[in-house]
């Protein structure tokens, strides 16, 4: 073992000791896509499981949708019902305490998993999320309730990141695009199977209507909280914690390859040579701070000047993606097809359409962002998601108190909210967590992942108090609220959004024109060197 984190076993020498130690994505353990999936079952089988966090998200925020319209439901909480006077509140506020509770979950697990590991991270979070959809399905009086969202969305908030942090961190490079598409598909998927579950549900004369859908929230992750136990440590965080030759063997075992194969060797040395850079930039500009105090050093980092561009867009990004209305129309979608003229059956059903048209986005998404580019579709999309929210704030406004005689303007206003769900699908859906990942230079990263995450859950919090009580005060200026946020995203775009699509860190910096990365480079220099010259030595 080595003072700078590099260990290196006799015999174990890579063909390949000269190459960069850091570019690990070259490494060829078999083709990419839908063929590299079929060839690597285990780890996507691995990926599989973990993937199943994101399914308890979706699940958790497609769920309350149709329980909202249930009488049942408003009997045993009748300020939720609409004819309460403080109906408006009372469901945004309910509805909106499980974001509340995910922006607070994601602020303390990037320290938990780096202290306690990716696995036992995400099984801590699953024990806070059935804690909560405990008390949702027991609750018989709406604090009960609202306190169970909460702690819900504590732990719902915790599984979005964690599952996609281990994902990462255990997929070979040609199909880690592959599997962190998986966990998209699968949050989409569980919006879609949860509204349709409920809508089931709401047959069932009893109180177990709304019940039954909230205690299904648990099987899915229970068998994520006990089955990531069966698979190996994320082979990254062993290396943080200083545990190299578990790492190997962890890194053999999730690629069926043995120890001693050069692909091994290679991708070994470059997740220890990436882990000793960040914590040596870190190191650097926090010399002697350590724990918790350096955690909040690093958040307070993202907002020095030469960071500060590459903040602005982190987190300018998924606030915009929330403020463009997805999740108001994933919330109360059956609020807004009955403003619309259509009756309650027909508006459940329209509603359950809006997640299938994010899973047709999703296809799409993998098919054209890295062809059509990270700046085109921030500024078209916020233009492409404007422009239904204007023609509907329009409509609306026009016809919302004579929909029996306009019932064709009714269907056009129902496309206009698909068109808008598609728009937004490709486009910010996915540009909400891709650019916070690619603008940060490695010693800052994990840090600005975490803030833009806490963004969007902060952002979606606002959305879910808000939109029922804005139905109830200014009706079709709802949609206007919605569509001057799209096109502010386009301006905003336009000039603050350079395009990041395959840029080196050098290129990184001409784009945002701050130098940021320079001092990391030099870093990154001084690792290069160590890294190459143990392997020389050993060899």
């Amino acid at each position: 073992m080595h003072n700078g984190g590099i260990e290196h076993r006799e015999g174990n020498v890579s063909p390949r000791a000269g190459a960069d130690p850091f570019d690990t994505e070259t490494i060829a353990y078999g083709p990419s896509g839908f063929k590299g999936l079929v060839a690597a079952p285990y780890i996507f089988g691995v990926s599989l499981l973990a993937s199943l966090a994101g399914f308890s998200f979706g699940y958790d925020q497609g769920v309350i949708s149709i329980i909202l319209t249930m009488p049942q439901f408003h009997k045993v909480f009748p300020t939720t019902a609409p004819g309460s006077p403080t109906y408006g509140f009372s469901t945004g506020f309910m509805t909106g305490m499980l974001e509340l509770g995910g922006f607070i979950g994601c602020l303390f697990f990037p320290y938990l998993t780096d202290r306690y590991s990716r696995k036992w991270g995400l099984s801590i979070a699953v024990v806070i999320y059935i804690l909560g959809a405990v008390l949702q399905t027991a609750a018989h009086n709406y604090t009960t309730l609202v306190v169970g969202r909460a702690i819900g969305g504590i732990g719902v908030g915790t599984l979005a990141l964690g599952a996609p942090l281990y994902i990462g961190e255990v997929a070979p490079p040609n199909i880690r695009g592959s599997l962190l598409v998986l966990e998209q598909f699968s949050i989409v998927i569980g919006a879609i199977i949860a509204y349709w579950v409920s809508y089931g549900c709401r047959g069932i004369e009893s109180e177990w209507a709304f019940r039954l859908p909230f205690l299904l929230q648990m099987p899915s992750a229970l068998i994520v909280g006990i089955g990531i136990h069966f698979f190996p440590f994320s082979p990254r965080w062993l290396c943080m914690r200083g545990r190299n030759q578990d790492a190997c063997e962890a890194l053999a075992r999730l690629r069926r390859l043995p120890q001693e194969d050069h692909r091994i060797q290679q991708e070994w040395k470059g997740i220890i040579a990436d882990v000793t850079l960040q914590q040596a930039a870190r190191a650097k500009m926090h010399p002697g701070v350590t724990g918790v105090t350096l955690e909040i050093a690093g958040w307070i980092d993202l907002f020095r000047r030469k960071y500060r561009k590459r903040t602005v867009v982190a987190l300018g990004i998924p606030f915009f993606q929330q403020f463009s209305g997805i999740n108001a129309f994933v919330y109360y979608a059956p609020i807004f097809f009955k403003a619309l003229g259509q009756d309650t059956e027909r508006a459940l059903i329209l509603s359950g359409i809006v997640n299938i048209c994010q899973l047709v986005a999703c296809i799409g998404t993998a098919l054209c962002l890295d062809h059509v580019g990270r700046r085109n579709l921030s500024v078209w999309g916020g233009v492409a998601m404007g422009i239904p929210h204007a023609i509907m704030a329009g409509i609306v406004g026009k016809y919302h108190s004579s929909w029996t005689s306009h019932t064709g303007v009714g269907w056009f206003g129902v496309a206009l909210i698909y068109i808008y769900v598609l728009c937004y699908g490709f486009t910010y859906g996915p540009l909400g967590w891709t650019l916070p990942a690619e603008v940060y230079p490695s010693g800052i990263r994990a840090t600005g992942i975490g803030a833009a995450v806490a963004t969007n859950w902060l952002a979606n919090t606002c959305i879910g108090f808000s939109v029922p009580q804005m139905q109830v005060s200014i009706g079709f200026g709802t949609y206007i609220f919605f569509a001057s946020w799209c096109f502010i995203a386009a301006v905003f775009a336009f000039f603050c959004v350079p395009e990041t699509k395959g840029l080196t860190l050098e290129q990184m910096d001409m784009a945002f024109g701050d130098g940021a990365a320079a001092d990391e480079r030099e870093i990154r220099r001084e690792v290069f060197k160590e890294v190459i010259k143990v392997s020389t030595l050993s060899s």
